[in-house]
């Protein structure tokens, strides 16, 4: 009997896999209600379903605008499968766990260290409730600093609610907006030139990217920055190349082109860091993104697929990946036998996934982009836009997602799912049997480069 239960038992990433696709499931349901929707008879299962992928997923892309389409009881499902989504199926699991008074198990344990991409199991319980505590404290700090902005456009009450429901989506990294009561699908382009709501949101966004180890390694250690783990000061460093490098670019090269003539320069610095930060999986855009060249397409691109960090509200390959691929390479370009990163070594295992992660990114992004390119007879960097967004749960498009046919939108719903749970859980998931290696096969070398 115990036998057949060890076969039986349930891997930490067929949970994870299990957990989210469980609650695209309920969430799709629910959006199918007659009373989700303005429009009579509810909505489609492909609109519903693509909508609870995105919005468990923490994307953004939507086939109809929040604001008009969904009704109240829609727009609250939406909001707390952002919340599910953006803490983790895990989290919430282990939180209405700890409520009921029950034990957390080792396999429970174990399964929340590989859904927050924690490096040990010990603590985890203590990591989980300080995971809870700084996202009720941001998204209130968030909501409270977004309420005169949305308050001095909307009534109080409208205010208050729409405060609400974007600081949450933005500290989600989620996308979602409800603007549409202004213009359908133009997310927060009215409020380009808002100081308060730009910073707002864009702090909302870095913090909920960064990952919540490395807030927990702030927070134990202060400003001692010599204490922090080595992926902390990764984390750190990455994101802040990848926020600054981009906003020189769109500042000088984008926006200082005569196409932007209209803009000031305060508002040019504010568009210029907000397309920066959006790109790493928020999928809010403050400018129309189809006036930027291809160039700065190309740009955001890049950004869309290397995504935020471990353990976070974001997707995408991760700022770790990047770093781990970029000091290998340095490695073999200085001849060394390890990668070293602020005077730690790299394990050989880490790096075989780095690249591992990236050629699965790369596959199914230039393999989904040119799917959609090729059925909707669109420019494959527009395909390609909307491929790296899903996959980076982004959010952000150039041709409309409504505009898609069925096929291109059931890609997109892989694609999102893959990207929020990751693609080496979902093959984790799947070959869950670990057959160990008693033998090697003779080594021979071959030729690369």
């Amino acid at each position: 009997m115990n036998k057949l239960l060890r076969k039986k038992r349930i891997s930490s990433s067929q949970i994870i896999m299990f957990g989210f696709m469980g609650v695209i499931l309920i969430g799709s349901i629910l959006l199918m209600l007659p009373c989700a929707t303005k429009e009579a008879g509810g909505a489609s299962f492909l609109d519903a379903l693509f909508t609870a992928t995105s919005a468990v997923c923490v994307t953004g892309l939507v086939t109809h605008d929040t604001a008009t389409y969904w009704t109240m009881f829609g727009k609250v499902v939406i909001l707390c499968l952002i919340q599910i989504g953006g803490l983790g199926v895990i989290t919430i699991a282990m939180v209405v766990t700890r409520l009921s008074g029950r034990k957390i198990g080792l396999m429970q344990r174990s399964t929340m260290q590989e859904a927050i991409a924690a490096p040990q199991m010990g603590g985890i319980v203590r990591l989980t409730t300080f995971i809870i505590k700084m996202v009720a404290a941001i998204e209130i700090l968030g909501a409270l600093a977004l309420m005169p902005g949305m308050i001095s456009r909307f009534d109080i009450l409208k205010g208050i609610w729409y405060a609400i429901f974007h600081s949450v989506s933005a500290f989600c990294n989620a996308g979602f907006d409800l603007m549409g009561v202004e213009e359908q699908y133009s997310s927060l382009t009215s409020f380009s030139a808002d100081p308060c709501v730009n910073i707002v949101i864009m702090l909302l966004i870095m913090i909920g990217g960064i990952g919540f180890l490395t807030w927990d390694d702030v927070k134990r250690n202060k400003w001692h920055v010599r204490r922090y783990r080595m992926q902390s000061k990764v984390i750190l460093v990455v994101t802040a190349c990848l926020i600054l490098l981009p906003a020189i670019y769109f500042y000088f090269c984008e926006f200082g082109r005569r196409a932007w003539t209209d803009m000031t320069v305060p508002e040019r610095i504010l568009s210029a860091l907000f397309q920066s930060v959006t790109t790493r999986t928020a999928g809010f855009n403050t400018v129309d993104l189809t006036q930027l060249t291809e160039s700065g397409q190309m740009i955001m691109i890049l950004l869309m697929l290397v995504g935020g960090s471990p353990g976070s509200t974001a997707g995408g390959m991760k700022t770790t990946t990047l770093a781990v691929l970029l000091a290998t390479m340095l490695a073999v370009f200085k001849r060394r036998p390890n990668a070293h990163i602020f005077g730690r070594r790299i394990p050989d295992d880490t790096a075989h996934y780095a690249a591992t992660v990236l050629f699965m990114y790369l596959m199914l992004f230039l393999s989904g982009g040119i799917f959609i390119g090729y059925v909707e007879n669109i420019p494959l960097i527009s395909a390609l836009f909307e491929a790296a967004s899903a996959i980076g749960t982004v959010g952000l498009s150039l041709i409309g997602t409504p505009n898609l046919g069925a096929a291109s939108r059931i890609v997109l719903i892989v694609l999102m799912f893959l990207g929020r749970v990751g693609g080496m859980t979902i093959v984790y998931a799947a070959l869950s049997r670990k057959h160990p290696y008693v033998s090697e096969l003779p080594q021979e070398k071959i030729m690369v480069g």
